[in-house]
């Protein structure tokens, strides 16, 4: 009986499992429950006003306000980064911060202060969105939406008259809207000299405050004040119009602004070849700082002169003494056709003494290739007088607020000064025939030229170009024309004007620096960022 018992039961029970799973199953395919329903899915314009309130802060930026560009795929950077990011700031903040808390703690009687731990946590700060904005100025403008719902453990250690309390900040919540600048944009990595920060509002700051184990922050009240406390401080600190300067590059040296003035004057030459058939040569110097872009200058031509003087001056700023160099070319002038090279010879500034007048008599050479042989082949000596005059420490640390307020250089005539204008770029420029521009700057019946850029409707040259005047050009006209130029060999079309400009003078005498695009005349949709400065003379 027992063993027919044990049968049946497993009998039983393989049966009544089988006819359970057929049931539930067939149950569960053809009955569906009637309380469950698909979610409903409408658009935000649809919503009531209850829930537009509940939902409307989780919206991102870039979803509410079309400025706003999304950038997810600077999220996923950092999110990848994080570990390694958390580990650099926090040796960076315990670099910072280890000097600073031990030159203030004797004031407070305390023996120590040290982190004993510092981590951000594993949950990165996210973007919800970034604008960015587009200015004329050398600047870059950005006002990013962060929010950062972090889990960091910071536990500071104090020590003082043999105890020892901590304090751990956890739980850390921020949301803020900064203004990121960084400016002025250089041409040396990472091609920006400073970042300004500032807040566009007060940001939200929550976060758990444990000291000696317990938490702070769940003391009535308590709560609400430190939050205040901490959002006025930092408001007081940061909240735009004022900011938070982080120094990167020296902007002088960024910049390559000017640091002094040389002072070159050309005295004579001695034993000049002859170039011309007659027995005789027409001289002149040419004379140009190395790394400069500003046209070479020249002095007077002496006809029919092997021994000519010219006791001419001549002021070049300089903005690298110990890696410029002045070039010094000797040419024959000729009436027609191409002037002949008659030789040349450069010395590096870096060999002058400051504010001491050096007279240098320079072999004239073929090129500066000391292998080539015919450098030994006598040309002539050029004999000049060279004074470096550096500009005054005070004058350096001036900072780029202040730069509208430069003054001309040393030299420059009593009651005149010194017009920059900077050609930085043109956008829809084109010519019918060819597109290969190039910036024409006519004053005062002298003329200048940018480089060409070739095949290009929106050229940027950055090319700055100086005049040295007697009286404020108060009255005066500068005409900027854009040219192109064929790139092929012939006589038709080989010049068409793209548009052109006339600038009025006094507004710039009057602001000391104007940076403005102007439409260009005959041109169709053609304009031209200029930037123009007049530093008077001191």
């Amino acid at each position: 009986m027992g063993f027919l018992s044990t049968i049946s039961g497993f009998c039983g029970f393989g049966v009544g499992v089988s006819t359970g799973l057929t049931i539930g199953y067939y149950l569960f395919i053809y009955f569906q429950p009637t309380d469950v329903k698909d979610p409903e899915v409408r658009p935000l314009a649809e919503q009531d006003s209850e829930t537009l309130q509940r939902i409307l802060p989780e919206i991102p930026l870039w979803v509410k306000n079309p400025d706003y560009d999304r950038i997810d795929w600077l999220n996923r950077f950092i999110q990848l980064m994080w570990p390694y990011l958390d580990k650099a700031i926090c040796k960076t903040v315990k670099n910072i911060a280890t000097p600073i808390i031990a030159e203030e703690i004797p004031k407070y009687k305390i023996d120590a202060v040290e982190f004993e731990t510092l981590t951000l946590g594993t949950l990165p700060p996210t973007f919800h969105g970034m604008k960015v904005y587009v200015t004329d100025e050398k600047e870059l403008i950005m006002e990013p939406c962060i929010k950062w719902a972090g889990n960091p453990n910071v536990t500071v250690a104090v020590k003082a008259f043999g105890l020892k309390a901590t304090a751990q900040v956890v739980d850390l919540q921020v949301f803020a809207s900064p203004r990121i600048t960084l400016k002025p944009l250089v041409p040396s990595f990472p091609c920006f000299a400073n970042i300004y920060v500032s807040l566009m509002e007060k940001p939200h700051v929550d976060f758990g405050l444990k000291l000696l184990g317990a938490d702070l922050m769940s003391i009535p009240g308590l709560y609400r004040v430190v939050q205040e406390i901490i959002k006025e401080q930092v408001a007081n600190m940061y909240l735009w119009p004022k900011t938070l300067e982080v120094p990167i590059l020296d902007p002088a040296n960024a910049m390559k602004r000017p640091v002094g003035i040389l002072k070159v004057k050309v005295l004579r030459a001695m034993k000049l070849k002859k170039k011309d058939l007659m027995g005789a040569s027409d001289p002149y110097v040419k004379i140009k700082l190395t790394e400069d872009k500003l046209p070479a200058k020249k002095t007077t031509v002496k006809h029919k002169n092997l021994n000519p003087e010219w006791n001419e001056d001549f002021n070049l700023v300089v903005k690298d003494p110990e890696s410029q160099a002045l070039e010094l070319r000797v040419f024959d002038w000729e009436q027609v056709g191409k002037h002949d090279r008659m030789g040349m010879n450069v010395v590096p500034l870096k060999d002058l003494t400051p504010e001491e007048p050096k007279v240098m008599t320079l072999d004239l050479l073929k090129n500066m290739d000391l292998n080539d042989p015919q450098n030994e082949k006598s040309r002539g000596q050029l004999m000049v007088e060279l004074t470096y005059k550096p500009f005054k420490e005070d004058d350096l640390n001036k900072s780029f607020k202040d730069e509208v307020e430069q003054k001309a250089p040393e030299g420059t005539p009593a009651g005149g000064g010194l017009l920059v204008v900077t050609i930085h770029e043109a956008q829809d420029v084109e010519g019918k025939h060819h597109t290969n521009p190039y910036v024409r700057l006519l004053f005062r019946g002298e003329e200048m030229k940018t480089k060409r850029v070739k095949k290009n409707r929106d050229p940027r040259w950055e090319e700055e170009f100086q005049f040295t005047l007697e009286e404020p050009p108060v009255n005066a006209k500068l005409h900027v024309e854009v040219v192109s130029t064929s790139s092929r060999i012939g006589l038709l079309h080989p010049k068409e004007s793209l548009g052109y400009v006339e600038i009025n003078l006094s507004d710039v005498v009057s602001n000391r620096r104007i940076n403005e695009k102007y439409h260009l005349i005959d041109s169709k949709n053609g304009k031209i960022q200029i930037e123009l400065q007049w530093r008077p003379a001191s």
